[in-house]
């Protein structure tokens, strides 16, 4: 590799592709702006910094727990099929030098321009997730390869489909991210978006009447199931004992424990052991999630004043999902569990009539997007429907990524990516939308790509001046103020 590209592959991956840098990057960019004294800015920068640290090493616990649970599933009830897997295809891309460097390029020149856009547009979205910049970079880039347009074409069209993503999206979700959060400024900046939108449109309209998750009688002698560390490891431990007995029930003893693993001292008790020990692996990742959003938020917001101040007037941060979390954490565990009830449901409407009738792939649920992607849609749908909003924003969310990957799953297959698939709404619905754009071929899929982004930003403008800076909030019955008007700034009741 040439060092121009090595440089590129090297800012891409290495701090673009980090969000624990590009996040401390950016606080460090804040309080530079802000004036602080250097003492300030190193310690806010690593806080910040290590705040991204922990919540992805709460994420690798989740991540570790989940992997038998999903065996345990896939073994209890016997299904086959492709898992979408987001790391997966990713790194199959990368590992072909082609295909590697122009995904660097794009998403290098992506980053810049989604900045610029957010400097001339109402659009003034920062987006700090970095493996999700990779992965949309991925699914564009190649698309476009795949349809022979040029390195440069591909690039192009790669750079402008993931800047405009990265300002379009947290834009589109801005009045359910303003009320699940109480007005706090900060977006969402996960490319599943598509989903969380729906969970809380949903909601508003299942969940009349209906209370909070985080609004729980209990009796006196269950008190303990507050606290959410507490409570999400007792439902995981239920969850992981119930299916594991299916399990054994349903394949024996060595299947099981050939499958999920068992414990130390082997046999059926040893297999128990070792899901009750993963169960509580899983309640742990999740409070040190919530403790590294915690950190990252209490040096990232005020941070951003500078930012907003100097750099990008009216600055948001758009930031990874479990952001969310802490704000609803029942919701949490309801939407993981409806979307993994979602995604069964999806399977057996693909095997039973979507994949005879029209060929499409069986999709299994795959834990990691339903516990992420469920996690969030489950906050969002609870911010506008209470409980029957999480429940229902869950079980849409495992509809969709398996209904969606399920369709995108043949245009990665045309491309020489065999069973396997991206797990997040906007990668598969962009990736769709790209994928038949890109059928023009050369410059015209290009321009055709070009053109989608500049109808996406155009309609995320009038979106933001027409709802987000009107003060709609969704779910409140208050009407948003005509663009212009006098006293547009707030709400109109």
């Amino acid at each position: 590799m040439d060092p121009i590209s090595y440089l590129f592959t090297w800012i891409s991956q290495e701090v673009f592709g980090k969000p624990a840098y590009l996040i401390g990057i950016m606080t460090a960019i804040g309080l530079i702006a802000s004036r602080r004294g250097l003492g300030d800015i190193l310690g806010g920068t690593l806080k910040a910094t290590l705040g991204y640290v922990i919540l992805a090493a709460g994420a690798g616990i989740v991540i570790t727990a989940l992997t038998p649970f999903g065996a345990i599933i896939f073994g209890a009830t016997g299904a086959n099929g492709v898992v979408p897997t987001n790391e997966a295809i990713t790194a199959l891309v990368n590992a072909k030098p082609a295909f590697g460097t122009d995904v660097a390029y794009a998403m290098f020149f992506g980053v810049i321009l989604s900045l610029v856009i957010a400097r001339l547009t109402p659009l003034r979205y920062i987006f700090l997730t970095g493996h999700h910049m990779l992965f949309m970079a991925t699914v564009l880039t190649v698309v476009l390869l795949s349809q022979k347009a040029t390195d440069a074409l591909a690039v192009v069209g790669g750079a402008v489909g993931l800047a405009t993503m990265m300002v379009v999206m947290p834009a589109f979700a801005q009045p359910w991210m303003k009320k699940l959060t109480g007005g706090q400024p900060m977006a969402i900046g996960h490319f599943n978006t598509l989903s969380y939108i729906t969970s809380g449109f949903l909601g508003q309209y299942v969940g009349k009447g209906s209370r909070s998750t985080e609004e729980l009688n209990l009796p006196q002698t269950l008190k303990f199931l507050r606290d959410p560390m507490v409570g999400t490891a007792v439902s995981m431990i239920v969850l992981y004992l119930l299916f594991g007995i299916a399990l054994l029930l349903r394949v024996g003893e060595a299947a099981a424990i050939k499958a999920a693993g068992g414990g130390v001292t082997g046999g059926v008790g040893g297999f128990l052991a070792a899901q009750f020990g993963n169960a509580l692996s899983f309640g742990a990742g999740v409070a040190v999630i919530l403790l590294g959003v915690r950190t990252i938020l209490g040096e990232i917001i005020p941070a951003f004043s500078g930012i907003a101040e100097r750099v990008v007037p009216g600055a948001v941060p758009a930031l990874d999902i479990p952001v969310t979390y802490t704000f609803a954490p029942n919701a949490v565990i309801i939407g993981f569990l409806m979307s993994v009830v979602g995604g069964l449901v999806g399977f057996v409407a693909l095997s039973l009539v979507l994949s005879p009738l029209f060929a499409l792939p069986l999709i299994l649920p795959g834990m990691v997007p339903h516990f992420f992607d469920g996690a969030g849609a489950g906050v969002f749908g609870n911010a506008t429907g209470g409980r029957r909003g999480a429940v229902v924003g869950g079980f849409v969310n495992g509809l969709i990524i398996t209904f969606l990957a399920a369709i995108l799953v043949p245009i990665m297959s045309a491309i020489g990516f065999v069973n396997t698939t991206f797990g997040d709404s906007d990668f598969q619905w962009f990736g769709i939308v790209v994928g038949n754009v890109a059928r023009l071929g050369g410059v015209t899929a290009v321009i055709g790509v070009i053109v989608v982004s500049a109808i996406l930003i155009a309609t995320a403008s009038w979106w933001q001046r027409h709802y987000v800076e009107t003060g709609w909030t969704p779910g409140e019955g208050n009407v948003p103020a005509p663009v212009g008007a006098a006293g547009a700034s707030t709400p109109a009741r």
